[in-house]
């Protein structure tokens, strides 16, 4: 059985997460303590600067309460990226830390930089299919293809409001979600030259297995692009998961905090075995 191991990103914190790192990891709740000047986890809904650090330390426990088990394939989602990439063995832990906690920062500083951007959360059967007939008239990008039935737009704040409208209209749920930035879009540009900066910085080792990329839903090929590509492009988690299933896989497991790739594998995949740390 061919198998794939998933991490998550933003968005998939749990309120016991923290525990599980202090049991599995206390030396990498430590490190992040030092990494971001203070515990993550205790600020974790206080913006992106603090809830991707968190994530991506409960992810790499879950991980290695796994036995830190590497499969024919590995993936994540958004900053999950990163996670996978530490499995992989590209990058350590530490620079994948040191990465993550960055971004965060990065991110949260563009958002609130540009103070205009917000995001909506498209549902419906249709809702992959129709995203760009909300999307474009109103200025929008698709942020997260997330599922058949699950699409989540980013851009201007005012425009959020006609956007909820026509996708009404067109048979779609639609939710503004509580954000302080327009996530994956060109809005967050102002992240990108410090990030690059970083990366170039940091040594890669070859990858133990293969990564598969949320920006072009294929195996990595320049690691550094793809991750600077990530933070204003979208995440092609529906084809990400196609993509794996057309290679052969047939189950997939899910090391970090919550069930939110679950949840997204059972809405775009059928017969296939879903696993979680």
């Amino acid at each position: 059985m061919t198998t794939a191991l998933l991490f998550p990103g933003q968005g998939s914190q749990t309120d016991d997460m923290r525990d599980l790192v202090a049991r599995v990891r206390p030396d990498l709740l430590e490190l992040a303590a030092a990494v971001v000047g203070e515990d993550p986890f205790d600020r974790v809904n206080d913006g992106t600067a603090y809830a991707q650090p968190a994530i991506f330390c409960a992810s790499i426990a879950g991980w290695w309460e796994l036995g830190r088990p590497l499969h024919e394939f590995v993936a994540g989602h958004s900053l999950g990226e990163l996670g996978a990439l530490v499995a992989a063995g590209v990058l350590t832990e530490r620079d994948g830390l040191e990465l993550v906690a960055l971004r965060g920062r990065l991110m949260q500083r563009a958002g609130e930089t540009a103070g205009d951007g917000g995001m909506i959360a498209l549902l419906g059967a249709e809702a992959a299919e129709r995203a760009l007939e909300v999307a474009t008239p109103h200025g929008l990008s698709v942020a997260n293809d997330n599922s058949p039935q699950q699409v989540v737009l980013s851009g201007p704040r005012v425009a959020l409001p006609a956007a909820e409208e026509t996708a009404r209209a067109l048979g779609l749920r639609a939710m503004i979600l509580p954000v302080t930035g327009a996530f994956h879009s060109p809005m967050m540009a102002s992240a990108v030259p410090e990030f690059e900066r970083a990366l170039a910085a940091v040594e890669l080792g070859p990858a133990a297995t293969t990564v598969v990329s949320a920006v072009t839903a294929e195996p990595f090929d320049d690691v550094r692009a793809r991750l600077v590509e990530a933070l204003t492009g979208p995440v092609r988690w529906r084809e990400v998961l196609l993509g794996l299933h057309a290679r052969g896989v047939t189950r997939f497991v899910e090391v970090g905090p919550g069930r939110v790739l679950t949840g997204l594998v059972k809405r775009t995949l059928r017969d296939v075995e879903m696993l979680s740390a």
